[in-house]
């Protein structure tokens, strides 16, 4: 459904190297870049972006989900978003209330801002 997403961060460098880190298991990676009030654009392949800018506006908080394509990804994004100092709100693992195979793992990243990654298949 979006092309693409941008939204505001209190702390360009912390929130670049946190979203890097953290979604590198499902290959997000950098696709453009500019000074940080125009900011960077960050996207797994062919798939739809995620754009953050420096703000001085304190951002809304956001509970954004990316799509992993399976538990594994899920399970090194939550280790990887740890690493970076994202506080747990949500430990890998199913989440039955949602649906028999929803698997995923919750972290607050740097604004405060609950970032999930869900893998919807079965085990494989």
């Amino acid at each position: 459904m979006f092309d693409h997403v941008k939204f505001g961060v209190s702390d360009f460098a912390a929130s670049k190297a946190f979203f890097l880190k953290a979604l590198e298991p499902i290959g997000v990676a950098v696709v453009g870049e500019g000074p940080p009030t125009y900011g960077i654009e960050l996207s797994p392949p062919g798939k739809a972006s995620l754009c953050l800018y420096q703000t001085d506006e304190k951002p809304a908080h956001l509970h954004l989900a990316f799509t992993a394509d399976n538990r594994q990804q899920v399970d090194a994004f939550y280790r990887a978003a740890l690493e970076t100092g994202a506080k747990d709100n949500g430990a890998p693992g199913l989440r039955p209330r949602y649906h028999a195979n929803y698997y995923a793992a919750f972290v607050i990243g740097p604004d405060g801002h609950n970032i999930e990654v869900v893998c919807h298949r079965p085990e494989a």
